[in-house]
């Protein structure tokens, strides 16, 4: 009786599992074309924001970040960059019970003859986190993971939004 062959089921389980994700769909991530070349944060390069859009750019397109706005072919303008965290509710005896984490980023993108790429826009998400004052340890941390989510998401999203923008 002949032993089935662990290679050959190995090959044909991977196809198949490509097969089954070209059918629905799925696709890598390319790199993305930008209409232009290099671009300038106008944010400071050492923040948390300007570090994640520097390493999305460098790992999904062909675009340069550069420092000096002189060498540019696109300029983005932050124009807003802000956390607020409000009382969403209380309980009877005045205890938060719940807040609301909102992250608003506004920016435009021009060319360095002044000319609007794209309007100014803003991106606004927010998170609802439960508090618990006997957890008020973790609770820093999850705030602190959320706001970190929210970033993430916001870079996504202008890294979109960049890759939409025509050229000058």
């Amino acid at each position: 009786m002949d032993r089935p062959n662990p290679h050959r089921r190995a090959v044909l389980s991977a196809l198949l599992a490509a097969g089954v994700l070209a059918g629905c769909g799925f696709h890598m991530r390319g790199t993305a074309d930008f209409a232009f070349k290099r671009l300038y944060l106008g944010m400071p390069p050492n923040s948390p924001m300007a570090a994640d859009l520097t390493r999305a750019i460098r790992g999904g397109s062909d675009t340069i970040v550069v420092r000096d706005p002189k060498d540019a072919d696109a300029l983005l303008d932050v124009l807003e960059d802000n956390r607020t965290k409000t009382v969403l509710s209380i309980t009877t005896t005045g205890v938060v019970r719940e807040y609301r984490l909102t992250q608003r980023f506004t920016f435009r993108l021009r060319s360095p003859s002044g000319q609007i790429l794209i309007p100014p826009s803003q991106l606004i998400l927010t998170r609802d986190l439960t508090y618990n004052e006997a957890n008020a340890l973790a609770k820093d941390y999850e705030e602190a993971q959320l706001y970190r989510d929210m970033q993430r998401d916001i870079v996504q999203q202008l890294f979109r939004r960049l890759t939409a923008a025509k050229a000058a």
